[in-house]
């Protein structure tokens, strides 16, 4: 008998999927039908502010693929989203075309600012769409592939593989604020016209960014659920649990870290793809490595483990750092950091855990 990749007891991934659906139908609806001025009109910076949440969606669905069901906390996946990001990025650089500033077809103002006289090669064919969406998932997959081959049959485990992963994205931080690398230096890449040939800021693009942004969370919900409900997830589980015994009784340990890994930062990767024409810019402040704390600080906040936790995670914390960054701007990483430790301390399987307790109490 085929296995359902829904276990019958998971009513999580089930809502969520359905309210990920449900979004994809209502969206649209609310934002094209209804004009400006109604109650039920979705305006643009809504509809916007929603396709970056979903990005961060996906991207936390990736951590918890590899810290809550293989045990590795990953302090760098901000890297592998900022990696994404940067090859849309300059996708979209190349598409201005002679509508820059300084009106040259072929390099952009940036370039051109610093006296470039020819376009380096690693931008050779970023023109292209589908060389952009080769890049996408070829660079974050291949940097982690080459990391965590070296780490992993290192054997470097726990709080030491946690540092180098921070060590990581702020060496590439570093890297890409300098304006000798080709990437925009400290500025970055920003001021796009055109994504497969329709303005960026146009309403029905910002609608099929949503709707790709939502149909990408829904692919890699899917997919990283057919993972954890596999063989392969009962031995990531394994692993997590006792690496040793399970080393011991013939599974290679190292090839399993490795193919969860690679796969967790091509999903990262992807989410920064589609979170920079969203947002209109990127620049080397995404490889901070606060970014990739703040996306643990998500997981842990929605409960690990789960994968709908890390979506309910994601999408909680960034609708509350909306607001208190609104209203409350001083107050916010304060509240974050003590968000963080009451977690920790109260809630150690975040506010999923606090559910299915009060559920099985009940």
């Amino acid at each position: 008998m085929r296995r359902s990749i829904f276990p019958q007891d998971d009513r999580g991934s089930q809502i969520t999927l359905g309210l990920l659906i449900l979004s994809m139908l209502a969206v649209p609806i609310l934002s094209l039908l209804f004009p400006e001025g109604h109650p039920l009109h979705l305006s643009t910076y809504t509809l916007t502010l929603l396709g970056k949440y979903l990005c961060y969606a996906l991207l936390a669905l990736a951590v918890d693929l590899v810290w809550g069901y293989l045990g590795i906390l990953s302090l760098g996946h901000g890297a592998f989203f900022a990696l994404g990001g940067y090859a849309m990025g300059m996708y979209l650089m190349r598409q201005i075309g002679d509508r820059g500033v300084y009106g040259n077809p072929l390099l952009p103002d940036f370039m051109v600012f610093l006296n470039w006289q020819e376009l380096p090669w690693f931008w050779y064919g970023f023109d292209h769409f589908w060389w952009a969406a080769l890049m996408i998932v070829l660079v974050p997959g291949v940097l982690a592939f080459v990391f965590g081959w070296l780490a992993f049959r290192s054997r470097v485990t726990g709080v030491y593989l946690s540092i180098i992963t921070q060590a990581l994205t702020y060496a590439l931080m570093l890297a890409f604020f300098r304006n000798d690398m080709g990437f925009g230096g400290n500025n970055g890449l920003t001021d796009f016209k055109n994504i497969l040939g329709f303005p960026v800021q146009a309403d029905d693009t910002r609608m099929a960014l949503f709707v790709a942004s939502a149909l990408a969370l829904l692919l890699g919900y899917l997919l990283c659920l057919y993972v954890v409900n596999s063989r392969l997830g009962r031995v990531c589980i394994a692993i997590r649990d006792a690496e040793d015994r399970t080393r011991f009784i013939g599974y290679r340990v190292e090839h399993v870290k490795l193919w969860i890994f690679t796969f967790s930062a091509v999903l990262a990767g992807i989410a920064g793809a589609l979170y920079v024409p969203q947002v209109g810019i990127i620049n080397p402040g995404e490889f901070a490595p606060l970014n990739s704390i703040e996306i643990v600080i998500w997981v842990a906040v929605g409960g690990r483990g789960t994968l709908y936790g890390a979506v309910a995670g994601a999408l909680l914390v960034n609708y509350a750092k909306t607001y208190f960054t609104a209203a409350l701007p001083d107050a916010w990483l304060f509240a974050l950091g003590g968000l963080f430790v009451l977690v920790t301390l109260l809630l150690p399987r975040g506010c999923v855990g606090l559910l299915r307790r009060q559920a099985a109490s009940s």
